[in-house]
């Protein structure tokens, strides 16, 4: 991560962080708009608009864009899956995952729906994204359950397990030691004997209450002693042991179950269901599927790769394509990409802006030509000119084409829409909001006063007259 010290970037680098917790993407989007509204303002400024009358312009601006992009966006649910797959696609174009964006675009609206079950309340944090090394993108997969990094405890467990009944423990399969210290002092052979089977005794009465109680399959949090080991494994179940606990979590919302803290209130009622648990060789660690579980609240993408690089972006991209479908199932609104909604944008704000009578004016118009920063970088990037791309794109939206957008392949201007180029209103409103505030932050201002640590120099010297 950077090292930034100026108080005015680390504003900026929030703005990110607020973008990428409440949406997670269009980060680079918001930090483009803010730093665009700052040279505006700055014009302003030299023109003597004072920063107070540009800040309350901007607030009145962001306000109306707020309105403008609700106006002009389109509805949408979990039925439109087709509209949800290219939302998926567009978050990932430009990034490393675009040669299979189609693969993995279906995969992760079949995975949201499938959390989401009809409804809008859906969370990234139930779709884990699991990486590994090795074959390539096209063999990533949707597992209806989860992928855990651990492998069977012991080889004689059965290595798949169908119809599995799930126990989830918090508690070790073991002898607990005492909390204070104590010894034990043997004097014949016997004794040791009778201590050691009174230890396989108790270990022999948790494994068996595990199996009176149906469970298949054991995810253990803690340790499983290796005695415990070989009584599962002769009782024909599958365990394994050290489970992350946000795994133990998500094992639960998959299975439908909770995670049990004493071995003791072990009952069949408290045991999860999947159709499919099997140990999987991927690259060249030994790995848990948990498959086919009925209605999972948590599911797995498995993400594949040839190199370590390949797959962090793929992982990237996939992230930020979860964040954006989710977005737009959650609000259930979406808008054209491509530059076309800043160039309405920045059409309605100068409308509005004719409607003010006093300096605010100014600063709603620097507001509007603000937002066409947006639709010139892109044409920027693809090598394009940019004034003739904003001419084409403020003349198509003159005659009411709101999705009009620029086609950075060709140059020619295009119905994003109908394109399939299409992001979540949220990514809009929320980088317009925070790009806005960090502006009007900034702006009120007026100087910084840095401090450094104390050097330690030398103490103060003796009062005068107190010489000796």
């Amino acid at each position: 991560e950077m090292q930034i010290e100026h108080p005015a970037a680390k504003m900026l680098v929030e703005v990110a962080k607020t973008q990428e917790e409440e949406v997670g993407d269009g980060t680079t989007t918001a930090v483009v708009l803010a730093g665009e509204l700052l040279k505006n303002a700055e014009g302003l400024i030299e023109k003597n608009v004072h920063p107070t009358i540009i800040s309350k312009g901007y607030n009145l601006a962001a306000e109306k864009a707020q309105e403008i992009l609700n106006n002009i966006s389109e509805d949408i649910s979990t039925d439109d899956e087709s509209v949800l797959k290219k939302i998926a696609m567009t978050a990932m174009t430009g990034k490393g995952a675009e040669s299979s964006k189609e693969l993995l675009s279906s995969l992760i609206v079949k995975a949201i729906l499938q959390i989401a079950n009809g409804s809008n309340e859906v969370s990234s944090n139930d779709i884990k994204i699991e990486k590994k090394v090795g074959s390539g993108i096209e063999d990533s997969e949707l597992i209806s359950g989860l992928v855990i990094e651990k492998e069977r405890v012991n080889s004689a467990m059965p290595q798949k397990v169908t119809d599995a009944k799930v126990l989830l423990l918090d508690t070790p399969i073991e002898i607990k030691g005492t909390e204070t210290d104590a010894k034990i002092q043997i004097t014949s052979p016997d004794q040791m004997d009778a201590f050691l089977k009174q230890e396989e005794t108790m270990i022999k009465k948790m494994t068996d209450k595990i199996k009176e109680s149906g469970a298949t399959v054991v995810f253990c949090q803690k340790g499983i002693d290796d005695l415990a080991q070989y009584y599962l494994a002769k009782h024909g179940i599958y365990a394994t042991r050290r489970v992350k606990k946000s795994d133990m979590e998500m094992l639960a919302r998959a299975t439908g179950t909770t995670v049990v803290t004493n071995i003791d209130t072990i009952n069949s009622e408290l045991l999860g269901n999947a159709g499919l648990i099997e140990e999987v060789k991927v690259g060249d660690e030994e790995m848990t599927y948990v498959r086919e579980c009925k209605n999972p609240k948590a599911v797995t993408i498995l993400v594949r790769g040839g190199t370590e690089h390949v797959v962090a972006e793929v992982e990237r991209a996939v992230d930020d394509a979860i964040g954006d479908v989710i977005s737009a199932i959650k609000v259930g609104k979406a808008v054209g990409g491509a530059g076309s909604p800043e160039i309405e944008l920045a059409k309605h704000l100068r409308d509005y802006a004719n409607t003010l009578s006093g300096r605010e004016q100014l600063a709603v118009m620097a507001f509007a030509e603000s937002m066409e920063i947006i639709p010139r970088t892109l044409a920027e990037n693809a090598g394009l000119d940019p004034i003739d791309i904003l001419t084409s794109l403020k003349a198509s939206h003159d005659k009411n084409e709101k999705f009009a957008g620029v086609d950075v392949f060709t140059g020619n201007v295009i119905d994003s829409w109908k394109a399939g180029i299409i992001e979540p209103l949220k990514i809009k409103t929320q980088a317009v909001k925070s790009a806005s505030e960090v502006a009007e932050l900034i702006l009120r201002i007026d100087d910084v006063i840095a401090s450094s640590p104390s050097a330690g120099g030398p103490g103060p010297g003796p009062m005068p007259g107190m010489g000796m």
